[in-house]
């Protein structure tokens, strides 16, 4: 099988943290396999026509994880062919989206450090999460709280620190070839 030929109706689902890198490998995989990429915060942003950050603010958390939940649903249901699909980091934190999210494909964790995501995001006005008198500790609490979750979800985990954007992919697409082919049997 090439680089480039499809993983045959299945979906490589990215889950992690903020900052992961999540939209950065979904669009390597969407090159490399040439596949659609579905970022989950862009479509519900598309949706409801407005940002995640404004989503937030003007009607809390809980109505944006609503519409997290709305939207896999839908995909579990709609979704025909072989898709990349990035999600946002809190998508983990219902169960139902767990389930939805192991029912959907093969789901990959990116796995980051507060550290390297606090780097990667410091800069960035849009994130609810940053606009905080503690960034820091937030993230670092947060990661603590939400691992298990990613854990629990993920066929793969793959640490990011020290690897560049080839290698994740590469290591992606060889890994949901074997799942899938061990599926197949």
């Amino acid at each position: 099988m090439s680089e480039h030929s499809p993983i045959h109706l299945q979906h490589i689902i990215l889950i992690g943290f903020m900052g992961c890198g999540k939209s950065t490998i979904g669009r390597e995989l969407h090159q490399k396999l040439g596949i659609p990429l579905i970022d989950t915060d862009e479509a519900i942003e598309h949706k409801c026509g407005k940002s995640i950050s404004n989503i937030f603010a003007e009607s809390g958390e809980e109505t944006f994880r609503d519409l997290e939940t709305e939207y896999l649903r839908d995909c579990l249901t709609n979704l025909t062919s072989s898709s990349i699909i990035s999600t946002g980091g809190g998508i983990i934190l219902r169960e139902e989206n767990r389930e939805i999210l192991k029912r959907l494909g093969y789901v990959v964790w990116l796995k980051i450090d507060a550290i390297n995501v606090y780097q990667r995001t410091k800069k960035n006005r849009s994130r609810p999460i940053l606009q905080q008198p503690n960034p820091k500790k937030v993230i670092a609490d947060l990661i603590e709280l939400r691992s298990p979750y990613y854990r629990e979800t993920a066929n793969l985990t793959i640490n990011i620190s020290g690897l560049d954007r080839y290698e994740i992919t590469t290591g992606i697409i060889e890994s949901a070839r074997y799942y899938y082919s061990q599926q197949a049997q």
